[in-house]
């Protein structure tokens, strides 16, 4: 139904242009009464409902807030065991490659054949030939280990002899069983890097004393000879304490947490950030060199050891932890249910097993840390409960407060018809902030909008918007500018300004309704945005919102096709101050169809030109019905504004646009400030050198109108009026936030 002659029959029914409001705050009148009445007699029930309601809302809330933490504890602890397992594997590929390179060396595997060969002979002049070559081969290798810090070498046959080494002591040993572990898998042509395991030659450990048993690990590849055959095998010695330990310890989080590594029969193989505090609990020797890389057995002990628990058997008789269990099956899993952890400290984890090198990488957390919210939580549940004693007087209190709020509603509701000088009419629109009537000023009689603020939005950031999109709007008194009469509030408060009333039919409607437009009203229209942007812009404002919906046409004073552009609330000083900056740092503000690349890239660094940018979209979007991109998503809509080329207007569709119309709005639609016209009048000098312009005449915008104004166009006139009228309440209502705006 046509919803300009629904209003004229509501007008019929009523005698008066307030009677509905009347019959409102008589039902208000009459629900508000009712419920103080009960709240009056009926005191002893709310300490009932509030403990059923906040055990209810708490039951919830805290299994709400308990699956978010626990979600985002899961993804924290998952993205920090695949960092490090990351950052261990490529640590682990700088030492293979380093390995590979010395092994396909030239001049090393020639000194290798050589002394491979000496070693096959028994020959006595042999002896001093074999030693020049181990010298030799030591030689070649120094720079390499000195660069990459390695602590030494070894050079293994076939037959698990070590043939060379930079500890002469193991020299023309076989079969050891600390070497056949990762010996045997070289000389069947793998590279890798061996787990940490005691040495069997006098080491210097990290206090610098020379001992046996410090934990040491190998860098192997195999060494080929002509016929790629492998003959040996060559292993640079690796200082697990320092990059390897040093890596997973960057994994430690907060007090609790830390990362460690363990081999396939559940011991650490990295140092604990516990080492002192497992000394105490007995778990390592007490020992000046005491640490827990390959000492410590990551065991379950039953119970919290930190808390006085001590098992009574022998810890290589307790069972692996639930973690090491489940990592040394190969599985690679998180845990944030919580398991007892080597200390029997309850903790969380996460974990991975790497198969080539044999060993796990597990990060854990104790559950008191990670779910400390919670427990917050609880105990203030338990707080407000205990309160609830209380809850009779606060009731009461709030009795007496509804019964003035009754007062002060009733009225409210009595003023409400009366602002000042303007009488309110009809309701236009109402939003989140505020309401917008139309209404006449007592005197002058003539139609005006007036937009009322929420008294219950009522503060000081709300108070600042609103008075803020006056003071802007009024600085403007461009003809194509919204005009903004008064502004004031009433004694009870409420704030309100008065604007004049439009009515006409906005952009975006104006396409979806009638279609694309001709490049002659295109450019009558664009060229008196130009008009109204280009004063804002002289006064050192940028309007930060040109979109379709926010250009009204409008017939005025017996000319049509008057364009009228609204929306000034998201409206930004170029020079501004740190104090006033309404739109926070990191924000993006505007509609995103109609953005510009840096408006979405940097929005404290918008400018004249990205309001250009926005025109030239208002423009192609009313030359061809579509805006410059579409996308299914926010993020790919912003991305196709900062990367993409547009498609030109002449190619969407079956659209005849003249080259100059075109190049002014691709020039508009560039991604480079630097490229766009500067300012809006540059803008409308190169829409007035367009064939087309100055083609739409007075007698066509008449003709049109003529035909549009009636029927169903009166509908979207209506609707129309409505948006119109509230000019700004996109502006409240909207959050400047571009993931919650609506891309209308």
């Amino acid at each position: 139904m046509n919803p300009l002659n629904l209003f004229r029959r509501s007008r019929r029914k009523t005698d008066h242009p307030n009677a509905h409001m009347t019959w409102a705050s008589r039902s208000v009148a009459k629900t508000v009464a009712r419920t103080g009445l009960f709240l009056k007699k009926q005191l002893w029930v709310w300490p009932i409902v509030a403990v059923i309601m906040l055990s209810t809302i708490g039951y919830f809330v805290q299994n709400a807030i308990e699956a978010t933490i626990k979600g985002n504890v899961h993804a924290g602890l998952l993205s920090f065991v695949n960092i490090e397992t990351e950052m261990l594997e490529k640590w682990f590929m700088v030492q293979e490659s380093t390995a590979e390179s010395l092994a396909n060396d030239a001049t090393v595997r020639n000194t290798v054949y050589a002394l491979l060969e000496k070693d096959e002979t028994s020959e006595l002049g042999t002896k001093v030939q074999k030693l020049e070559a181990q010298r030799k081969l030591a030689d070649e290798l120094a720079p390499a280990l000195s660069a990459h810090d390695f602590a030494g070498f070894l050079l293994v046959d076939k037959a698990n002899r070590v043939v060379a080494s930079s500890h002469a002591a193991i020299v023309g040993e076989q079969d050891v069983p600390e070497y056949e572990s990762f010996t045997e898998r070289a000389l069947n042509g793998e590279s890798f890097v061996s787990p940490p395991f005691s040495s069997v030659v006098m080491m210097k450990d990290a206090d610098g004393r020379s001992r046996m048993g410090v934990p040491t690990m190998y860098a192997c590849s195999p060494v080929r000879d002509q016929s790629f055959q492998v003959i040996a095998v060559l292993a640079l010695q690796v200082r697990p304490e320092r990059e390897f330990t040093q890596i997973l310890q960057l994994g430690q989080v907060g007090d609790s947490g830390e990362t460690y590594a363990f081999n396939s029969e559940g011991v650490m193989v990295s140092n604990s950030r516990f080492d002192e505090s497992l000394i105490l609990l007995g778990l390592l020797p007490d020992q000046p060199s005491s640490r827990s890389m390959l000492q410590l057995m990551i065991r379950d002990p039953g119970d919290d050891m930190t808390k006085g628990f001590r098992p009574n058997v022998r810890r290589s008789q307790l069972p692996l932890t639930v973690m090491a269990s489940d990592a040394i099956a190969g599985n690679e899993n998180v845990n944030v249910e919580g398991y007892r952890d080597y200390r029997g400290v309850p903790v969380i984890g996460a974990w991975r097993w790497l198969p080539k090198y044999k060993i796990g990488v597990a990060i854990e957390v104790d559950t008191a840390q990670s779910f400390r919210p919670l427990v917050i939580l609880q105990r203030t549940f338990l707080f407000i409960y205990s309160l609830l004693i209380l809850s009779a007087i606060a009731i009461f209190v709030f009795t007496l407060i509804v019964a003035r709020l009754q007062r002060l509603s009733r009225e409210a509701v009595i003023e409400a018809q009366q602002l000042g000088q303007y009488t309110l009419e009809e309701k236009l629109g109402e939003g989140g902030m505020g309401v917008v009537y139309k209404g006449h000023h007592s005197m002058l009689r003539r139609p005006t909008a007036i937009k009322l603020l929420h008294a219950e939005k009522v503060n000081e950031t709300s108070i600042a918007r609103f008075e803020r999109e006056v003071q802007i709007t009024c600085q403007l008194n461009h003809a194509n500018t919204i005009a903004i009469y008064d502004y004031g509030r009433t004694p009870e408060g409420v704030f309100y300004y008065a604007m004049e009333y439009l009515d006409g039919i906005d952009l975006q409607d104006l396409v979806n309704t009638y279609g694309p437009q001709s490049e002659a009203r295109v450019i009558h229209v664009l060229l008196q945005m130009c008009g109204s942007l280009y004063e804002a812009h002289s006064q050192g404002l940028v309007h930060r919102d040109i979109k379709p919906a926010n250009v009204m046409l409008n017939r005025r004073g017996c000319e049509p096709d008057v364009v009228k552009v609204l929306d000034f609330g998201l409206v930004k000083a170029i020079e501004q101050s740190e104090d006033a900056r309404h739109i926070a740092e990191g924000s993006l503000t505007g509609t995103p169809l109609y953005m510009s690349p840096e408006s979405i890239q940097a929005p404290l660094s918008v400018d004249a030109r990205s309001d250009i940018y926005a025109v030239g979209a208002v423009g192609y979007f009313l030359l061809t019905g579509h805006p410059v991109f579409e996308a299914s998503n926010l993020v790919d809509l912003c991305q196709k504004h900062i990367d993409e080329s547009p498609v030109p207007a002449s190619k969407r569709g079956n659209i005849k646009v003249s080259n100059q119309l075109e190049d002014a709005l691709m020039s508009c639609l560039e991604k480079s400030r630097a490229k766009r016209p500067q300012t809006a009048r540059d803008l409308s000098l190169l829409l007035s050198a367009c064939t087309a312009a100055g083609q739409w005449s007075i007698a066509d915008g008449d003709r049109w109108w003529g035909r549009h104004e009636r029927g169903s166009q009166a509908d979207a006139n209506n609707t129309l009026t409505q948006k119109s009228s509230v000019v700004v309440e996109a502006t409240l209502d909207q959050t400047t936030d571009i993931t919650a705006q609506d891309d209308q």
